[in-house]
């Protein structure tokens, strides 16, 4: 397992699974270890799977200030250094797609190309109403567990955060709600450092990092599933606008994790995106 010394002091460790060019990633939660993306569902690269600070096989950090997003765009840094390479090919998922915007507003030269998955909302301000979440998640009518998880979500819609609720809209995240997805839920808080996701949104700046975003010329692959609740496709919209040259892809059948509903649609969305341009060789490590 390699591991690099950040900005400050601070022991981050990486994971690296596949061959080829790589392929760096972010993983969400907020504040969740990279483990729960898997292999992306066999995505064709060398997968570079950063535990943020405070996850995973990562040390925890002297300054818990240092969880927020804004800070840890310096790991991203470091890591890109690390690594040997010019630019960076990046994969954010979900709460992570904050960093990683953060990341390309300060460092835009820095970035060949960048997919965020199920993209969050914090870094750059766009509202999801509740009625974009209620319209999705009216898709999955008939499914068993549909009326118990759609009552709990308009209850959070509604301003009620109860633990209970959170539990129960749970299966809106998935295409479908078997047993590899109740495997992933049950894993979940075990992964996630709570501390510091209460700490990593809280020196978000939305109306500086959009336009920067907007100056942003390279290539963009916005990826999200058509029924989750998290990333309904109207905001995934709105968010594709932000990048000047973004290509959109609603996944059918898939949730907040295209990459377990659909390997298959995955992969080939993603691997087609990363691979119509070789990125820039790199001089460092390489494999350890």
């Amino acid at each position: 397992m390699p591991t690099f010394t950040s900005y400050d002091g601070t022991e981050l460790a990486y994971h690296l699974i596949g061959d080829g060019e790589p392929l760096v990633c972010i993983p969400g939660g907020p504040m969740q270890a990279s483990v729960y993306l898997g292999d992306l569902g066999g995505l064709p690269r060398q997968l570079v799977m950063l535990d943020l600070r405070g996850t995973g096989d990562s040390a925890v950090p002297a300054d818990p200030a240092s969880y927020r997003c804004d800070r840890q765009v310096a790991d991203i840094e470091v890591l890109r250094n690390q690594l040997g390479l010019d630019q960076l090919d990046l994969l954010a998922h979900s709460a992570g797609t904050n960093l990683a915007a953060l990341y390309i507003a300060q460092h835009p030269h820095r970035v060949r190309r960048y997919a965020p998955i199920s993209p969050s909302s914090f870094a750059v301000g766009i509202p999801i109403t509740a009625e974009m979440r209620l319209e999705t998640a009216r898709q999955r009518v008939g499914e068993p567990w549909f009326d118990d998880a759609y009552a709990a979500l308009e209850q959070i819609t509604s301003g009620n955060f109860a633990d209970d609720l959170w539990q129960a809209i749970r299966p809106f995240s998935h295409g479908r709600w078997d047993a590899a997805a109740q495997a992933l839920e049950a894993a979940i808080p075990a992964q996630q450092n709570e501390e510091a996701a209460a700490i990593y949104a809280s020196a978000l700046t939305p109306d500086e990092t959009r336009p920067a975003l907007a100056t942003f010329a390279n290539p963009v692959l916005v990826l999200s599933g058509r029924t989750d609740v998290g990333t309904p496709p109207p905001f995934a919209t709105q968010y594709a606008a932000l990048f000047p040259n973004a290509t959109l892809t609603i996944q059918p059948a898939s949730g907040h994790f295209p990459w377990l509903d659909d390997p298959a649609a995955f992969t080939a969305a993603v691997g087609d995106f990363f691979s119509a341009v070789r990125p820039a060789a790199h001089h460092g490590p390489g494999r350890q």
